[in-house]
């Protein structure tokens, strides 16, 4: 990726890794930090319909400067830049719209740096974006931009990233039934092998991108509720039919939940199963070996008077004894088991 500033991942002086300017009815086009504090100082000159991207790169120590010295963001985006809790949301301050969104580098992964984090201040004309680290869903969003879609409000760029992440989690939900229709599979063939811990390692990821990616619900209903004044019905439509998107997915995922946990129980019934298969048979080897035990125990005390000790068919007497008694523990071990 190349950025407005000729820098591969990269940024100028001031953290701007790239800016565009819309018009309406106009593609959008490219600006540098200069450029962009150039418009930004022209507030009262602002057009209906126009408005300006700057995305920054936070591992620049002079973007988080820039930004509040000239972008005029509201207090709580910068709270929310040093906030350690980094789960999707979208909310209201100072008729300001504060986002953070979540990008997933690979899915399924249980390494935290596998999960970047987008922030975001929306007003009516100045949309600020942030990041430590690349985002696939901001990329795609800028060549979606360079390409020539047509982005007619700043909410709109908000909608589209919500559409992506969106995307994202269907793409998990969809490797996830993958998953689990193989662990299925190889419960239904009898080869259990690892599939508890891989069902267990799933769950866990599925609640933690669930908890990182699915917006606050309270959250989005609050502005779903009363959207800032410069928001435009047709955005608040688009908004709203996005937070059905991700309902739809957050009920899939919560689906794949519950499936997962019905085969962790199946799988623990089955193996609870053998083990009484295995507890059962080791209890009827005991009885049966329980006579001889008992018989050869006895005999072999050395001590006077032990019976048969002088006979000359003592042995096979002792042996016919055992015998008798592993017969009839045999018999009582099974006739058991066919009445239960």
């Amino acid at each position: 990726m190349i950025s407005a500033n000729g820098l591969t991942y990269g940024s100028d002086q001031s953290g701007l890794i790239w800016g565009f300017l819309f018009k309406p009815d106009l593609p959008a086009s490219l600006i540098n930090s200069n450029q962009a504090l150039e418009w930004l100082n022209q507030k009262s000159e602002y057009r209906p319909g126009e408005f300006i991207w700057l995305h920054f790169n936070l591992s620049n120590t002079a973007s988080e400067k820039w930004i509040i010295e000239h972008a005029g963001v509201v207090d709580e985006f910068n709270e929310a830049l040093h906030d350690g809790s980094r789960s999707t949301r979208i909310e209201l301050a100072d008729n300001t719209l504060i986002a953070v969104v979540n990008d997933v580098l690979h899915s399924f992964s249980f390494e935290s740096a596998d999960i970047a984090t987008l922030w975001l201040s929306v007003t009516q004309h100045v949309v600020i974006s942030t990041r430590r680290t690349p985002l696939k869903s901001i990329e795609r969003l800028r060549q979606a931009v360079e390409g020539g879609d047509t982005i007619r409000s700043s909410v709109e760029l908000l909608i589209h990233l919500l559409r992506d992440q969106a995307d994202v989690l269907v793409k998990i939900v969809r490797d996830a039934v993958a998953r689990i229709d193989k662990v299925e599979d190889n419960l239904l063939a009898g080869r259990l092998n690892k599939q508890r811990t891989d069902l267990g390692a799933l769950r866990r990821i599925l609640v933690r991108l669930q908890r990182l990616l699915a917006p606050e619900p309270a959250a989005l209903f609050r502005l779903l509720q009363k959207p800032p004044n410069w928001v435009a019905e047709l955005d608040t439509q688009e908004l709203r039919q996005s937070t059905e998107e991700f309902s739809v997915v957050l009920s899939d995922m919560s689906s794949l939940q519950e499936r997962i946990k019905l085969l962790q129980e199946e799988i623990a019934a089955q193996v609870n199963e053998e083990n009484n298969r295995s507890l059962y048979v080791l209890t009827i080897v005991t009885v049966l070996a329980l006579p001889i035990n008992i018989i050869a125990g006895l005999l072999g005390m050395n001590v006077g008077g032990i019976p048969l000790a002088e006979h000359s068919y003592g042995f096979w007497i002792v042996a016919g004894i055992v015998a008798t008694f592993t017969v009839v523990a045999g018999w009582f071990v099974i006739r058991k088991q066919k009445q239960d």
